[in-house]
């Protein structure tokens, strides 16, 4: 099923680089709900399946705002709630893709260290705020060190 969705990603991806559309999307820096030092980093099944990154994903802004957007985007993809409220880190601009993204970077608490993993995800797991948990040399997403280097309250 991962090769369906990554051979779905491509065919986006060419219709982005074609089109060039405006999109929005959301990523999720979450806190682990009895230790803020440790957050969850995953690893997407359909792209970079090697890069450790925040959960996310799409926002439809005339449908439902950024932060509704990323507690929909944790429930599908980690059955997880996020606890309590979210907070804006950064909104960024990424033509990475062939897309025109306005990406909005939140950061809440998950409401349980329990995990299920979508079949959006190859793995997910809660790592101190160093990285130091994760695979030496396991490459990191631009998007989680950038969540990571913003300073928390």
């Amino acid at each position: 099923m991962s090769a369906l969705l990554t051979a779905g990603h491509r065919v986006r991806r060419l219709w982005w680089r074609a089109r060039k559309p405006q999109t929005f999307g959301v990523k999720v820096l979450l806190l682990h709900p009895e230790d803020p030092d440790r957050v969850l980093a995953v690893r997407h099944s359909y792209i970079d399946h090697d890069r450790w990154g925040l959960p996310g994903g799409r926002c439809r802004p005339w449908r439902e705002s950024a932060h509704a957007a990323a507690r929909r985007e944790v429930r599908e993809e980690l059955d997880l709630r996020i606890s309590g409220e979210l907070w804006e880190l950064a909104t960024a601009q990424s033509t990475l893709e062939g897309k025109r993204d306005t990406i909005t970077l939140l950061a809440g608490t998950a409401a349980a260290p329990t995990v299920r993993t979508s079949i959006e995800l190859r793995d997910a797991r809660w790592t101190r705020t160093d990285l130091s948990d994760l695979p030496p040399g396991d490459p990191v997403s631009r998007w989680l060190r950038r969540a990571l280097a913003v300073p928390r309250a």
